[in-house]
């Protein structure tokens, strides 16, 4: 679009917290805004977002990514645009800026010969209205929706039926369409695929294609973003919570990742007799399982991330690999043989995450794999929830972490990693935050609790 297009009266500046939260200031619009983009707008009290900046030094200033304002489809006469957020004076970057994590993990790949590929899939709930938590155990949502509503009858559990449901059980169809129609004609984001997902009431799953790790990470902030303001004027509300239902299927946001030079992809090995993938590849799994307890903080950052990772709901528990396995941590997909489609897939990352933070992440311990040439051990094509405890210690099966608190403490001893990509200043904030976040949440009593303990 035209930067100076006459039918914009108002311009929203979007950028994002540490952790995650897409935020947005809006200016006044006129010929002089492609000027003012150049020396940004102050208007960004740092004191007032988490982990940010203290209130003696708090003035910060928002700078538009230009080639990312399109016309917001909610608002007439209102344009868009994805900020990057510097110092006072707008001249030098702000370290804990996320965006600015996603641009120097993308130069260091380009330094080391590299260009990062990711594709998202991205699962939600899409509900019809949020409870408060009172005296039940319910998962706090109101479900009406016609493929959940007799699976609840069924003693009070949800009967996993939502797979690919057909349109007569599936109330988001026209939900999905419509996100999807926004993301591609308002900001060019191509989805590949939107389907109904495994959990019966109402989750979802919308496939992005591949692009670098900065337009990956804009365009999961847009996906959400239009995704909660569709099914708001729709009298929905869509969830991005990791695990709402005690009973059903949690929501991932796998991430599909190779690397390329030119137009080779570098994890293709034709000779690979096992599933046709290079050593470059299997270090870069290395990288992963190496770093996966380090990397939950961020891929999983949030308490409810763990009430996901548990056994018998293809949620990831395990750092392992294997082709086609859905119970391991890494899963190489083998639809067919293509070149163009060799990838691994990391599965262990959930919608919670900051996705600037958590696809820098993931590239960073891939990388730091093939540097040091970490060998990811012999793949697993079983599947591992099956396994006894001494099988797998037989094995030498790592584990996730069991809750955040846990995962904090992993980030804290191995971030070195990192670095090429963060700063030490974001870590410390990263971490100071969540296990703030940690301390709240875990002071507050559940219904569970009530209901469990009441007999004492």
């Amino acid at each position: 679009m035209e930067v100076n297009d006459k039918t914009i009266k108002w311009v929203n500046l979007l950028y994002t917290t540490l952790i995650g939260e897409l935020k947005q200031v809006t200016v006044s619009h006129d010929d002089k805004f492609e000027e003012k983009s150049k020396t940004g707008f102050g208007k960004l009290d740092g004191s007032s977002i988490p982990g940010f900046k203290d209130i003696y030094e708090s003035d910060l200033v928002l700078k538009p990514d230009l080639a990312t304002m399109r016309m917001d489809p909610f608002q007439k006469e209102t344009a868009l645009v994805i900020s990057d957020i510097y110092e006072a004076g707008g001249k030098q970057k702000f370290v804990k800026d996320p965006r600015w994590v996603a641009i120097r993990t993308e130069s260091y790949a380009e330094e080391l010969g590299f260009k990062a590929l990711v594709a998202a899939e991205a699962e939600f709930y899409i509900f019809d209205d949020l409870l408060v938590w009172v005296d039940s155990l319910s998962s706090g949502y109101k479900i009406k929706s016609r493929e959940a509503s007799a699976s609840y009858k069924r003693k009070g559990l949800v009967f996993k039926n939502g797979y690919h449901a057909p349109l007569d059980l599936d109330y988001t169809y026209e939900i999905r369409n419509e996100i999807s129609r926004i993301l591609g004609n308002y900001f060019d984001i191509q989805v590949e695929s939107h389907h109904h997902e495994v959990g019966a009431a109402g989750q979802v799953e919308i496939n992005i294609k591949a692009s670098n790790p900065l337009s990956m990470s804009d365009s999961i902030q847009l996906l959400k973003y239009v995704a909660k303001l569709v099914c708001y004027n729709k009298g929905k509300l869509a969830s991005f919570l990791p695990k709402p239902i005690p009973t059903d299927n949690g929501s991932g946001l796998h991430m599909h990742v190779s690397l390329w030079r030119g137009d080779t992809n570098l994890f293709y090995d034709e000779n690979d007799d096992y599933a046709q993938l290079s050593q470059l590849a299997r270090y870069f799994i290395g990288g992963l399982i190496e770093h996966g307890k380090a990397l939950s903080a961020i891929v999983s950052p949030t308490v409810n991330s763990y009430k996901r990772l548990v056994p018998h709901y293809e949620a990831p528990i395990y750092l392992v690999w294997g082709k086609s396995n859905r119970s391991a941590a890494i899963r190489i997909p083998s639809y067919n043989g293509s070149p163009q489609s060799k990838r691994i897939e990391y599965r262990p990352p959930d919608p919670s995450a900051n996705p600037y933070l958590a696809i820098s992440a993931v590239i960073l311990a891939g990388l730091d794999g093939i540097k040091k040439k970490i060998e990811p051990g012999d793949p697993l094509d079983l599947n591992i929830y099956k396994l006894s405890e001494n099988e797998r210690k037989r094995l030498g099966i790592k584990s996730l972490p069991g809750d955040l608190r846990e995962a904090l403490d992993e980030l804290e001893n191995d971030h070195e990693f990192l670095l090429p990509g963060f700063t030490r200043e974001l870590i410390s904030s990263y971490l100071e935050v969540k296990r703030r976040e940690w301390e709240i949440i875990n002071r507050h009593v559940t219904p569970a609790e009530i209901y469990y303990y009441s007999y004492l």
